[in-house]
């Protein structure tokens, strides 16, 4: 450990000597740290990065923050708050580095070249595209920003729309598998949180404003333009970023548009931080036969407001005290311009308050606390009918919600993790109550352990884990020409055991992981085989229903730094695998003639980069993505047009389709003069015919071009 120090300024430490226990980790302080005494010769012999830990000694000209070996980042894989090298559990982060350098234009074209997550797109820039983890669904996984569950309770295909831009992000972190212990119901499938700059722990900006702005502009008539300010001073830091883009659409009904804007600060004094964000976030887009290929001309408007606040105190006791609150509003047309018939209107309100309390003993770190959620929503066709005189005005239309849903969770919790030399051990267990169902606790326990043999570079991991999911409003009510929800369907429940390990040195980081997944009253959109026995193979109304299914899988992730050991002026910087095989197997006997996301996991996804520094200031990325997806969707008949019994035209079902496996091309080149950076990226370059979701085919060869400059 650090042996002594002297106090200089408020949050302000300076050491005067150093040694090399790993459990002295500057960011564990979570505290500007001023090195007064080592030399760069000292450094090396003491933690020896060779020439990767050099270049992460750049700094960030929008931020001023210092790339950092992420082993010493601390992630949230445990409700006790430890460096990614002494976790318990395995967690995939992705860095500020990786992000730039990836041929991507939102967060979720950034997690389709994560190996565990399997993205469905239905477009370009993120619009209406499906995120989750290890063959779960997208209403099974929890999306967190910075730390605050985001995830809607009316459907997870709107969980996603986040109000940030990719230059707001310091990381993202990926945790698979179940772990309601950790961020209680929803995150039955895995997690994941992603971090902002102004609000992350790791680092400290020099004092001082920063400017940056870019223009976008690319195929499809897609342009945008975006504004990022951040200010920092020795006890605040804070941020302000907006954007707007627009798009024809590269297929027929596709097109959109999108804006945000995003405020989030982090102050510090005295013994305490306080974090705090603000977003809103908007979206009119083309549906482009998203629910069903019967009506190729859907049409829907989102728009979200997010806010919270949270604190950290330190002492022998930390509190972490948190508050949010989410408000969305979607409307939704079937048929585009067509109204009222099959257009939806749907407000959803989020409150959330937690605490944690987290203390260090002799026999370790403890975490308790509880979590309070209210879910809410109001809705033309979602939630239980409402009495005439307690119908609502929907603003900006002559129409009135008149059904409504409230529910509520409360949840306790209770961990101790173990941190030892070669060991870390995390165990414990959340109780959860739903209003929604009854007045009683049910458990959620697990454990998590992780050994470093030697001299750390190698970590084995094991876990057991369980989760539960509420069913969304969508999967209870929904009833269209299409789906038939079900107000019967009980919480689904899994219980999750994985084994893996990772291998972490300058030159080289290998990771390995197996996981076996029992999953009892899953919930998906299936339509029954006696249906289409009774009605013909055009019947293809999709129903909510339970089942029982086995996930198993593994996934293999490989990154190499070739100039580590072939030296600096190597021109490749970076190369990386990463393959997932995973198997799914139904453990009922009901029939299914067709299934919508449940039984759609991918079978095979394998992803390879690389990273390539050029001549006069360029830089090129490539990525290459390759996928075979399980099972079936149900085709429609494009040419045939049928008029139904509300005198509107619709295409009839054609019988089945499998999934076939496509291969995506993407590549980043960029051009970095101190402060101006010029891009240009290109997606699915062999112009391949690709489909993600049953309907919906990809847009062919993609060209976005960009300008950023700083001041």
């Amino acid at each position: 450990m650090y042996r002594f120090f002297r106090k200089i300024k408020a949050n302000v430490i300076r050491w005067h000597q150093f040694t090399r226990h790993r459990d002295a980790a500057f960011l564990s302080l979570h505290r500007e740290v001023v090195i007064c005494t080592l030399s760069v010769a000292t450094l090396l012999s003491a933690a020896p990065k060779t020439a990767r830990a050099q270049e992460a000694q750049q700094i960030s000209q929008d931020t001023g923050t210092r790339e950092v070996d992420t082993d010493e980042v601390t992630v949230t894989a445990s409700r006790v708050a430890l460096p990614l090298g002494q976790a318990a559990r395995l967690v995939r982060v992705m860095t500020a580095a990786d992000i730039a350098d990836c041929p991507a234009q939102s967060v979720q074209d950034l997690l389709k070249y994560a190996a565990s997550v399997d993205v469905r797109q239905r477009g370009i820039f993120g619009i209406q595209t499906d995120i989750s983890i290890n063959g779960g669904t997208h209403d099974q996984m929890v999306i967190l920003l910075n730390g605050v569950n985001v995830s809607s309770p009316h459907t997870g295909h709107l969980s996603a729309d986040l109000p940030l831009a990719l230059d707001d992000i310091d990381r993202i972190e990926i945790l698979e598998g179940a772990a309601s212990r950790i961020f209680g119901s929803s995150a039955f499938s895995g997690a994941i949180n992603i971090v902002t700059k102004a609000s992350s722990a790791a680092g400290n900006a020099p004092a001082g404003r920063h400017v940056s702005a870019g223009l976008t502009a690319g195929s499809a008539g897609t342009a945008g333009a975006d504004l990022r300010l951040a200010a920092s001073g020795d006890m605040v830091r804070q941020s302000v970023s907006s954007g707007y883009v627009r798009s024809d659409g590269a297929l027929p009904h596709s097109d959109f548009r999108k804006w945000r804007g995003f405020w989030q600060g982090r102050a510090a004094w005295r013994e305490t931080t306080l974090a705090w964000q603000l977003g809103l976030s908007g979206a009119d887009y083309g549906a482009n036969t998203f629910y069903s290929g019967a009506w190729p001309d859907q049409y829907e408007e989102n728009r979200r407001y997010i806010a919270s606040v949270s604190a950290k105190t330190s002492g022998a006791v930390q509190w972490t005290p948190t508050a949010y609150a989410i408000r969305s509003l979607d409307h939704y047309q079937l048929v585009r311009g067509v109204s009222p018939w099959q257009e939806n209107y749907h407000m959803t309100d989020v409150y959330g308050l937690s605490v944690n309390a987290e203390t260090a003993w002799r026999l370790g770190r403890t975490a308790v606390g509880a979590d309070f959620r209210s879910e809410a929503i109001l809705s033309t066709a979602l939630g239980r009918p409402m009495q005439p005189s307690e119908y609502v005005d929907i603003r900006h239309s002559n129409r009135l919600y008149t059904r409504r849903d409230s529910r509520t969770g409360i949840s306790y919790y209770l961990e101790h993790d173990i941190v030892l030399s070669h060991w870390t051990v995390s165990a414990g267990v959340t109780a959860i109550l739903n209003t929604a169902l009854d007045h009683r606790f049910r458990f959620c326990p697990g454990i998590d352990a992780s050994w470093r043999p030697g001299t750390g570079r190698v970590r084995l991991f094991a876990a057991w884990n369980t989760a539960r999911r509420m069913p969304t409003f969508t999967e209870l009510y929904y009833h269209s020409p299409t789906q038939e929800g079900n107000v019967g369907l009980k919480p689904e429940k899994t219980g999750e055991w994985t084994l893996g390990g990772r291998w972490h040195s300058a030159a080289f980081d290998g990771t390995v992981k197996a996981f076996v997944r029992r999953q009892t009253d899953m919930i998906d959109w299936i339509v029954p085989a006696d249906s289409v026995e009774v009605h013909g193979p055009s019947y293809s109304t999709l129903h909510a229903a339970a089942f029982l299914m086995d996930n198993k899988g593994f996934n293999l992730e490989a990154r190499m730094f070739p100039h580590v050991w072939l030296g600096g002026k190597w021109p490749i910087r970076r190369i990386s695998l990463d393959y997932t095989y995973i198997h799914q197997t139904r453990m009922d006997r009901e029939a299914v003639y067709v299934s919508n996301y449940g039984f759609h996991a991918l079978r095979h996804k394998l992803s390879v980069a690389a990273d390539v520094s050029l001549p006069a200031g360029l830089t090129l990325q490539l990525r290459c993505r390759w996928q075979d997806r399980i099972g079936s969707y149900a085709a429609y008949d494009l040419d045939t047009v049928v008029t139904n019994a509300a005198g509107y035209e619709s295409h009839p079902a054609a019988g089945l389709c499998d999934y076939k496996p496509f291969a995506a091309v993407g590549l980043k080149l960029q051009w970095t003069s101190g402060r101006v950076v010029c891009y240009l990226e290109g997606e699915n370059l062999t112009d391949s015919q690709q489909v993600d979701i049953g309907n919906v085919p990809l847009p062919g060869r993609q060209w976005i071009s960009g300008l950023r400059i700083g001041f």
